[in-house]
């Protein structure tokens, strides 16, 4: 019957997120919806969310393994985000936002053309298709443990051991996943993120806590971890398996750099937030508060169950044996969550772990989806238009919502099939530092480069893709002649530098899209216009059609009322001052219930003032789009 009881949490906590989530489908009406949630949302709502997309990928499985194996030096991958934040939050945020692209590769075609969006489509779409299937093979590693038990309970005898039985777990698990985001898009995983957020943090402290009591205190679980895993970071250049060096530039540069600039989802969240401002604060929030909880959060079974380790047989209450000599260190998240734990908290542990490790699949699916529909579908509509000389036409929203889910579906099957290209690798930490290394850095170099440097051009960017990319595969064939003059001291793991090959293979590209760059003829300011860093306040005045206000204003409550004479919100002169507001700014409309996050609002302009203070007047078609209902209050803030 103990074994039950997880089963049965697990099964009523799935229910709980899927109904919570697609409670919010229905306010998915269209693609802007399904993939940026209508752009509508507070920062503290995308921070949530950030944290169940970031922490709930591989982080409960693959941390714990390296806290299992190198003590506390584990937590050194999460500090390393803070290091591009600043680069994020003033260049390349405010840059897609005001820009108002949906997607990395439209990015690629107006800063450079087509054929640099079409090579951008190609690695991104790789990129989004591998980062889901290391999140379905890391789900199939946290239920592996657990699942024969509970089938032998119910008198069924499948095999689950091995290869088959994980991947058969992925398939089950991948089902589930592809439910909930088909249906409800963006907006349901926002919310279903929230939800999430806040409980596997919960959970994930739980663990440390509950490890800290059976294994007698802090005092005893402090002495039975020896000296050097007490030790914040990793030796410099070894073990080849985990080292300071090299975590650094897999994870600090091209990890860190690929998570923010060129992680569709993650871009997406932040596409989903009200304004730049509330991305910013999203930003900050994430990597000030969530990064450093985090890292004790993912890495606390590892270091519960190494004292575990070391201390069984010799701490009364603890058998010898009870962890396993011959464990598969990515099985210690489970292992140590079940030997600490209750049978009732495991199940609520292994089910909030479970449900965020579908929260990044989830986000990494909508965002693909988003790729396919923006940067391929829609595409090759245009040139299927073209050749027929426009005898087709284009279809309406609700045509490429239905492609969009359509989509989603498929590219699950993908993400599902793309598990045989990494299972085989020692360990998940492996599997991810050697696809961020051979993935990541030509596109992330194009994209560092494109908004920082002027001079990149439309020749260097294509060469970087292909000539980068010529030099990445040289390199990885002849590792000993080409990447060991960049490892700095550090060996092989496995037959391979599976995370200095990153610091290799970004200096090719960098080398490649520098030299061509110089040597061929760079973009007009008038082309570049609103494109770079330089030119960012050009985006904002873009963005809104004129010149920003940036007078200050404050919020105002109002009543609203519905005027189908015109296409804008119309304000009292009274309050229009209040807000520091002229005609034409834009405004933003939202629900006064802040709890809400943005759910019921709206983006609009400001149109001919009126005389009557407290009432705003809006078109029946802007009260449909924010979810205002007759009895709303709403609050007005000026925008620019």
């Amino acid at each position: 019957m103990s074994m039950t009881i997880p089963w049965i949490v697990m099964a009523l906590y799935f229910i709980l997120v899927m109904g919570f989530g697609s409670m919010f489908g229905r306010y998915t009406k269209s693609t802007a919806d399904f993939f940026f949630g209508g752009r509508r949302f507070s920062w503290w709502l995308i921070a949530m969310s950030i944290l169940a997309t970031g922490v709930g990928s591989h982080s409960f499985v693959k941390y714990s393994a390296k806290a299992f194996q190198h003590g506390f030096s584990s937590t050194m991958t999460y500090m390393n985000d803070w290091f591009f934040m600043p680069f994020f939050m003033f260049g390349w945020l405010p840059l897609i936002y005001y820009s108002r692209v949906s997607s990395v590769p439209e990015y690629f075609e107006r800063r450079f053309d087509y054929k640099a969006r079409f090579l951008a489509t190609i690695a991104l779409f790789f990129y989004m298709i591998g980062y889901i299937s290391i999140g379905f093979l890391t789900i199939g590693k946290a239920l592996q443990p657990m699942l024969p038990d509970f089938l032998n309970i119910l008198g069924m005898n499948f095999n689950l051991h091995g290869d088959a039985g994980l991947m058969n777990i992925i398939i089950f698990t991948a089902v589930i996943t592809g439910i909930y985001i088909t249906y409800g898009g963006q907006t349901a995983v926002i919310f279903t993120d929230l939800l999430q957020g806040f409980i596997l943090i919960f959970a994930g402290l739980l663990v440390l806590f509950l490890g800290f009591s059976y294994l007698g205190g802090f005092e005893s679980f402090w002495h039975h971890l020896p000296t050097h895993f007490k030790l914040p970071l990793a030796h410099f250049n070894q073990p080849g398996g985990f080292n300071f060096v090299g975590i650094f530039w897999q994870d600090g540069i091209a990890g860190s750099i690929g998570f923010l600039f060129m992680n569709q989802g993650l871009i997406m969240r932040f596409l989903a937030t009200r304004s730049v401002n509330d991305g910013k604060k999203a930003a900050a929030f994430n990597v000030l508060i969530i990064l450093p909880i985090s890292a004790i959060v993912v890495s606390g079974a590892g270091w519960i169950g190494h004292a575990i380790y070391q201390g069984q047989g010799i701490i009364p209450g603890i058998p010898a044996g009870i962890i396993p000599m011959n464990l598969d260190v990515d099985e210690i998240f489970t292992i140590a969550s079940k030997i600490v734990a209750t049978p009732l908290v495991f199940g609520f542990i292994m089910a909030a772990v479970t449900a965020a490790l579908m929260s990044t699949v989830d986000t990494l699916i909508n965002a693909t989806a988003a790729i396919f529909i923006n940067d391929i579908w829609l595409p090759a509509e245009k040139v299927l238009i073209r050749r027929s000389k426009g005898s087709r036409l284009q279809q309406d929203d609700k045509y490429y919502l239905k492609v969009a889910r359509w989509s989603s579906i498929v590219i699950t099957a993908i993400g599902v099939v793309g598990v045989l290209a990494f299972k085989n690798f020692a360990t998940l930490y492996e599997a991810h530092g050697f696809f961020h290394s051979t993935l990541t850095p030509p596109l992330i170099v194009a994209i560092f480069l494109g908004i920082f440097w002027k001079r990149f051009t439309t020749s260097a960017v294509l060469w970087t893709f292909l000539g980068g990319s010529t030099l990445m595969i040289v390199g990885a064939t002849w590792p000993e002649i080409f990447i060991r003059p960049f490892a700095q001291g550090s060996a092989m793991s496995g037959g391979k530098y599976i995370y200095i090959s990153a610091l290799y293979n970004i200096l090719v590209c960098v080398g490649v899209g520098v030299i061509v760059s110089f040597f061929t003829k760079q973009k007009t300011e008038e082309e570049l216009d609103g494109l770079t860093i330089w030119s960012v306040d050009r985006a904002r005045w873009k963005f809104k059609g004129g010149k920003p206000n940036d007078r200050p204003g404050e919020k105002v409550k109002l009543r609203y009322k519905i005027d189908d004479s015109g296409e804008l919100a119309r304000f009292a002169v009274v309050d229009m001052d209040r807000m520091g507001m002229d005609q034409d700014d834009l405004v933003y409309l939202c629900d006064s219930r802040a709890w809400l996050g943005g759910l019921k609002s709206v983006h609009t302009r400001a149109g001919k003032p009126h005389q009557e203070p407290g009432v705003v007047y809006i078109t029946s078609a802007l009260e449909e789009t924010a979810l205002f209902n007759i009895k709303s209050i709403v609050v007005a803030e000026k925008e620019m």
